[in-house]
């Protein structure tokens, strides 16, 4: 635990320097602070999100709508003022579809991890505290999910599963969404398993259950919120996950539908023009990369901040 130190006078006027320990939560985030990498992809990826809002509310930022505007006396031109990414074989500008594009990957990214957050949540808690059985058969089921190519699965899921008009979960954005989920849950599943396995043992949890605590409360107050640090630094790696399978399946043609501005699409439509204009390409792809290098660096820091072994 680290200490920080507190300047102040005692009643006779005198100057004294007196220590005091600083929180679980208070200690991460001044480890995460102290982490450049960290903290440069946390505000890269808070002026990301806050030019999507603007570019979503603000027609200024975006300047030209990113579906409707087709200015066909400015087909496949290059950066220029007037279009800041150029423009695509239809006339659309770039800019304004990149930014669509961003806020769709953000949105898969972070809704992805929701999903996967609830699962694994369910599967590993189930699986650790319900009994050997109920654990063979939950972890098998785990294995079972964790053995197929990610890729291909969420394959099979999108165009099997999801890809039909279903009454409640007919948005493709949904589609996509949960088809990733289904696929990436495994990791935070054996995670909180393995740490629910550790902490029924430690001391504090045996003093709550011999103090008559019901298993409910041990679960909710003392083991979970103890689970929490390596939960959240899976949750943060797992967005750039998302938007990557998200981005390959708008490449090759199982993404959302067009004419949806997803940066997989994005890039799988400019890659037939590179010949003739290759930014139409480069913008969406460097989008992708951005997002996953940021979310990677926050993610990275996360797990220093929240491993006290680590320093």
């Amino acid at each position: 635990m680290q200490e920080a130190e507190l300047v102040g006078r005692d009643i006779e006027g005198a100057v004294f320097v007196a220590t005091r320990e600083r929180g679980l939560w208070a200690d991460a985030f001044f480890r995460l602070s102290r982490n450049r990498l960290a903290m440069a992809g946390l505000a890269i990826l808070i002026m990301i999100a806050v030019l999507v809002v603007a570019a979503a509310n603000i027609h200024a930022v975006r300047r030209y709508d990113p579906y409707l505007d087709q200015l066909y006396n400015h087909v496949q031109e290059g950066p220029s003022w007037s279009h800041f990414f150029g423009t695509d074989n239809l006339g659309r500008d770039n800019w304004a579809r990149v930014l669509a594009g961003v806020s769709i990957s953000l949105q898969i990214g972070i809704g992805t991890q929701i999903v996967v957050l609830f699962i694994g949540l369910m599967v590993g808690a189930t699986a650790a505290l319900g009994g050997r059985f109920t654990d063979n058969v939950m972890m098998r089921l785990t294995d079972v999910t964790y053995a197929f190519p990610d890729l291909l699965f969420i394959i099979l899921m999108r165009s099997v599963l999801l890809g039909r008009d279903w009454p409640v979960i007919s948005n493709p954005k949904l589609q996509v969404i949960l088809a990733i989920a289904f696929v990436n849950w495994t990791i935070i599943a054996r995670l909180v398993r393995g740490q629910m396995l550790s902490l029924a043992e430690r001391d504090f949890v045996l003093a709550a259950r011999a103090l008559g605590a019901s298993p409910w409360r041990v679960v909710m107050q003392h083991m979970l919120p103890n689970s929490l640090g390596p939960v959240i630094v899976a949750v943060t790696f797992g967005i750039p996950i998302a938007i990557f399978a998200e981005a390959a399946l708008g490449f090759i043609g199982f993404g959302l539908p067009p004419p949806t501005a997803s940066l997989g699409r994005l890039v799988a439509d400019g890659y037939a023009y590179m010949q003739v204009n290759f930014w139409v390409a480069v913008f969406p792809a460097t989008a992708v990369a951005i997002l996953m290098l940021c979310f990677t660096f926050l993610g990275d820091g996360l797990r220093d901040a929240l491993d006290p072994r680590a320093h």
